[in-house]
């Protein structure tokens, strides 16, 4: 369900968006969806990077499956957190349940 936002935004960003609206064939209201998909990507991969986010936080932060959020933080060169021993915890848990 789409919900409405009215928001107030300085004239450069505004014709920064309006500018990338037409740049790609959409409307401006498109055009902010996408920045803000965005936006949230950037915030998560920050959070992470910083420790003040998990992966299963950041991907949920992002709007993406961990295993998305694994594949996007490996493209922007983000290194994992897990150390190894927990990857071998998870790896034991897993072949327990398996």
């Amino acid at each position: 369900m789409q919900k409405t936002l009215s928001v107030r935004i300085d004239k450069r960003d505004y014709e920064f968006v309006k500018k990338l609206a037409k740049d790609n064939k959409e409307e401006v209201s498109k055009a902010i969806r996408h920045l803000v998909d965005k936006g949230r990507v950037m915030y998560a991969i920050d959070s992470y990077k910083k420790g003040h986010a998990s992966l299963g936080k950041a991907s949920a932060l992002a709007g993406l499956s961990i295993s998305e959020m694994m594949d996007v933080l490996t493209e922007f060169g983000v290194r994992s957190k897990i150390s190894y021993e927990d990857y071998l915890e998870g790896l034991n848990n897993l072949r327990k349940h398996w």
